[in-house]
């Protein structure tokens, strides 16, 4: 049923990293990542989780719970009520460590990192004690087996938490990590677009993140369900709408930036200082799978 009571702890003492171990996971698995305190895209997937009949258990974020958005604190909440499996993003491991900044790997003094220097101390400032707790439990890794496939869950890569890779990030640079993680399947999140990259029966998988836009000029966020029903290993990505008005309105609180709020409505990022030559090309024309 893809439930297991007792979960497996494995330490990766050479990497000082913290790796839940699920077992073998079976029937329909949700991917996704990138909440970014947008609760409304949160609720939103915990029903299309409900009305396909995927357990929590069975429904897997790739990090960053927290983010751009206006309610850290209730996203949190409802992500530990809701009983999904998540790692830790980058910025939960600074949230987690009480830095400074979100620990995304932005260039200093672009914008992505101006923006950072207000929707970060935003986020520390709205989270409770129990949230810290919550994002502190959070693994660094997870791993699974489905159908027949060893499967890793990171956040940017195995070895750099907060590496961008994206489909036209050379194979050479994604190969490492099968080997370091011994898996058939990486699952990633961080770069924020959703995209599959399958190499000599290995498979990189980013599922898309919820929290904002692909950068293709339509407000409905991404995520991905594997499916096991024919006894192989499947995947396919998705869409959804939300309430993406009340989202954005909520976000034009004189604190965070208007640019996100803005990005929120229109689809489109407020710049693709952070995109490799491919994927900033694509920006408004939709995303290539």
């Amino acid at each position: 049923m893809g439930h297991r009571d007792v979960y497996s702890f494995i330490f990766d003492t050479r990497m000082d990293k913290k790796i839940i171990d699920l077992g073998t996971l079976s029937r329909k698995v949700l991917l996704f990542g990138g909440v970014y305190s947008n609760l409304q895209a949160l609720e939103k997937l915990k029903s299309i989780a409900e009305k396909y009949g995927i357990p929590p258990e069975n429904c897997i974020c790739t990090g960053d719970i927290v983010g751009y958005c206006a309610q850290p604190e209730e996203t949190v909440q409802l992500f530990k009520i809701w009983g999904a499996q998540s790692i830790a993003g980058n910025v939960e491991i600074q949230l987690r460590d009480g830095a400074e900044d979100c620990g995304c790997d932005f260039k200093e003094g672009s914008r992505c990192d101006g923006f950072s220097q207000l929707w970060y101390p935003y986020a520390q400032s709205k989270l409770s004690k129990n949230s810290l707790d919550v994002i502190s439990g959070l693994p660094d890794h997870i791993k699974f087996t489905y159908a027949g496939k060893k499967v890793t869950v990171v956040h940017g890569s195995y070895v750099n938490i907060s590496e961008f890779i994206y489909k036209s990030t050379p194979w050479e640079i994604k190969a490492p990590n099968f080997g370091a993680t011994q898996s058939d399947v990486i699952i990633a999140g961080h770069c924020g677009l959703p995209f599959a990259t399958e190499v000599a029966d290995k498979l990189w998988l980013n599922p898309g993140v919820i929290g904002m836009p692909a950068n293709d000029g339509n407000t409905e966020v991404w995520y991905a369900i594997l499916d096991d029903s024919n006894s192989a290993f499947n995947f396919e990505h998705h869409t959804f709408a939300y309430n993406y008005k009340l989202t954005s309105e909520l976000m034009n609180n004189g604190v965070l930036p208007k640019e996100y709020a803005r990005t929120i409505v229109t689809g489109i990022w407020d710049n693709t200082e952070i995109l490799p030559p491919f994927e900033s090309g694509l920006q408004g024309f939709g995303v290539k799978l």
